[in-house]
């Protein structure tokens, strides 16, 4: 049986591409024949052209090469984009990473970068936020945790080290630490999006629990699409969720619970998708 669904919200082909590689391929020999993408993205509503499409571009631009063997062409990610795949996935799978209580301390990153630093400015500002960094002000940005270590190096990489500070402080007011969390993070977004998670997938999860406890299965392909969307659903929280301790987070916050549901259901799915792809990559043409 060959089960479609709808393109998971309009999202590009090139991310789906990426979502593979990043749980399948990569576990694989590293690369795929282009038939056996066209099969996998079928089931998601991608038709055969945009999926030649995105491999084309994706190869122009850097993130896909191309090798020949025994008269086949298999598209692997270049060395740049297998490391950010690799990076990314550890931080999918080991997320949330910080545990135990807060002791109340703040780390500071402060810097004066010109104009025409601006490219050094916009990566430290990116970098900081994937971090888990807030800003509170225009140039000070905040944490609850120790980066100090992944702070030198990224100064130094980006040559601005005499042009930044950082500092560790106790705040002594005038608002709550809740009052400043809420400041640097949109916490109220980002819990919606864990809400919507649950609201998408624990219907699916108990459901499925249910009917293999009644003796039942669901087809084969269906794992594949199910564990595919799980994923690429969930692995945008790790770059959103600044992980701060459960005293700075409302009272109401799904960001554990929606981790537990990513964990359970992610172990039920697994063997039976990567069996489904392994059958298709071996018939791929």
């Amino acid at each position: 049986m060959h089960y479609k669904v709808k393109s998971l919200n309009g999202l590009r082909p090139q991310s789906m591409v990426i979502t593979l590689y990043g749980d399948y391929i990569r576990h694989v020999e590293g690369s795929i024949q282009i038939g056996a993408l066209v099969q996998l993205l079928s089931y998601f509503g991608v038709s055969n052209q945009a999926v030649r499409s995105a491999v084309s571009r994706m190869k122009r631009n850097g993130v896909l090469r191309v090798e020949r063997k025994a008269a086949r062409s298999l598209y692997s990610l270049s060395a740049k984009s297998a490391k950010t795949v690799e990076e990314g996935a550890v931080r999918i799978f080991q997320f949330p990473s910080r545990h135990g209580s807060w002791d109340g301390q703040w780390h500071l990153i402060t810097y004066s970068i010109p104009e025409s630093a601006r490219e050094a400015r916009d990566r430290l500002r990116q970098e900081l936020s994937w971090m888990g960094f807030g800003m509170l002000t225009n140039g000070l940005w905040v944490s609850p945790h120790d980066h100090d270590k992944e702070i030198a190096t990224l100064a130094e990489s980006l040559g601005i080290r005499s042009r930044m500070e950082i500092f560790t402080a106790r705040h002594d007011g005038f608002s709550t630490p809740q009052t400043i969390a809420q400041h640097c993070w949109d916490l109220k977004a980002i819990n919606a999006r864990y809400t919507a998670f649950l609201k998408r997938f624990q219907p699916l999860y108990d459901e499925h629990c249910r009917l293999l406890s009644q003796g039942g299965d669901i087809e084969p392909s269906e794992y594949f699409v199910r564990r595919f969307n799980l994923i690429h659903e969930f692995r945008r929280f790790p770059f959103l969720d600044p992980e701060l301790p459960i005293e700075l987070l409302p009272a109401d916050w799904c960001g554990a619970q929606a981790a537990d549901l990513f964990r359970q259901y992610h172990d039920l799915l697994a063997n039976k998708a990567i069996q489904f792809f392994t059958t298709v990559c071996q018939n791929g043409k």
